[in-house]
């Protein structure tokens, strides 16, 4: 793999900026989205109202410990635009999540927000290695989805040629990669999996794409699924973090040069780490749930929202604003079987040690009597189908999984292309467990 350091001059000053003047902007910029929120957005002034708490009580950054949680339920409650700060005619765009828990979240974008939202992206994509003048693939979906369009519009503020292939038609997808020769994918790590197997299936070397750059996203993966998919195309594979209700992809990036957590663009959103149960703000290095406020969005202004996301807090390494911790889970993906904590992103590490075995897989929950069974639908690779190699790489995982994750779970190892896939975010899990 190239080398992808910055040159000289590539940072703007605001990522090599002392951590005093990073607080001292996000404090300006923290009282003025509080205020913001609290005079144009009726649902921030009732809920700052009921926890007696006004904007002009932050005086330092840990004062905004002070301020109540936004949860998911807040904007289905408050659907469609019950939650913005601006008149509805002042909305550039709106995007919408799935709502298939129930409705959607709908966000909303001023025209200043979406180049604020250009901006974090063209930044990250500059962090992972791409440049002006690159031809940039998006293979995430557009549509009410933030990741297509949220990618489409960093990669054009940087500079580059943008392909808006959004997800699917993977045979396409691989076409189109060999003859437009992209150097940059954008796309979810799962269905990026599935681009190798179809380059596989075609008799093409992904090793010899003309892909350098890699910016996953949308979905936690392991180190173990980059090591994998640097190794098979020669690349190198970053991971890019976001989401609708804070803004889209683009709040936080890996660094090329260092591949060892994700930098918050500190400038724009406020992160602490709580503890999931007690809602108490954690020190630096200690592992919780994260939470974000927005500090320069107008249309939707977000405060301390909780991303259900599990991860801690570190000092920046090749950038001075603070690292995420790969995100390991979310705090309801968590399985609790037979009292132990088991995440999907556990039993994918596992699976990347069985060679007879393809990197995809389903779990499926159900009980018998009183206790829950995991039962983990994988699939073999093309040269394990015997019925002997996948009996052996069935055994292999169960003990891996009993090993290192300390559960028992049965494997059940189908033929070559027989687990779902996906072109957006993968569905990992299926509860068939009775609801109490």
């Amino acid at each position: 793999m190239e080398d992808l350091s910055p040159r000289p001059g590539d940072l703007e000053p605001i990522e090599i900026a002392s951590r005093d003047e990073i607080s001292a902007l996000q404090l300006k910029r923290l009282k003025a989205t509080l205020g913001h929120a609290y005079r144009n957005s009726p649902h921030y002034k009732a809920k700052f109202d009921a926890a007696g708490v006004h904007p002009d009580d932050l005086k330092t950054l840990s004062d905004l410990s002070k301020f109540p949680f936004t949860v998911k339920k807040d904007l289905r409650d408050t659907y469609p635009f019950g939650m913005f700060a601006v008149p509805r005619e002042k909305l550039a765009r709106v995007h919408a999540s799935s709502g298939t828990t129930g409705k959607p979240t709908v966000v909303g974008y001023t025209r200043n927000d979406i180049d604020m939202w250009a901006t974090c992206v063209a930044r990250s994509i500059r962090a992972s290695g791409g440049r002006p003048g690159d031809i940039c693939h998006v293979a995430y979906g557009y549509g009410l989805f933030t990741g297509g369009l949220g990618a489409h519009y960093g990669a054009e503020k940087l500079g580059c040629t943008v392909v808006p292939v959004s997800g699917g038609m993977t045979e396409r997808q691989v076409a189109l990669i060999e003859d437009f020769k992209p150097r940059i994918i954008m796309v979810t790590p799962s269905y990026m999996l599935s681009i190798l197997d179809e380059y596989r299936r075609v008799g093409i070397d992904p090793r010899t794409s003309s892909l350098a750059v890699g910016i996953f996203g949308a979905e936690p993966w392991t180190n173990a699924m980059r090591e994998e998919i640097q190794s098979d195309f020669d690349m190198h594979a970053v991971d890019i973090y976001g989401l609708s209700e804070v803004i889209g992809p683009g709040v936080a990036n890996e660094c090329v040069e260092t591949k060892d957590g994700l930098h918050v663009w500190e400038d724009h959103f406020y992160p602490e780490i709580i503890d999931p149960e007690t809602g108490e703000v954690l020190p630096d290095g200690e592992m919780g749930e994260l939470v974000f406020t927005s500090l320069t969005k107008e249309a939707l202004p977000i405060i301390r929202y909780r991303t259900r996301d599990l991860t801690r807090l570190l000092p920046g390494t090749a950038r001075s604003m603070r690292r995420i911790e790969k995100i390991t889970g979310r705090s309801d993906d968590m399985m609790i079987l037979r009292g132990v904590n088991v995440f999907p992103t556990q039993i994918e590490e596992q699976l990347l040690k069985c060679t007879g075995l393809a990197p995809h897989f389903q779990i499926v929950l159900s009980r018998s009597g009183r206790l829950d069974d995991m039962t983990v639908h994988v699939e073999a690779m093309p040269h394990a189908v015997e019925a002997a190699q996948r009996a052996a790489s069935a055994k292999e995982l169960a003990h891996h999984i009993k090993s290192v994750v300390g559960v028992s779970t049965k494997i059940v190892v189908g033929d070559p292309d027989s687990v779902e896939r996906s072109a957006g975010k993968a569905r990992r899990i299926i509860d068939n467990r009775p609801k109490v």
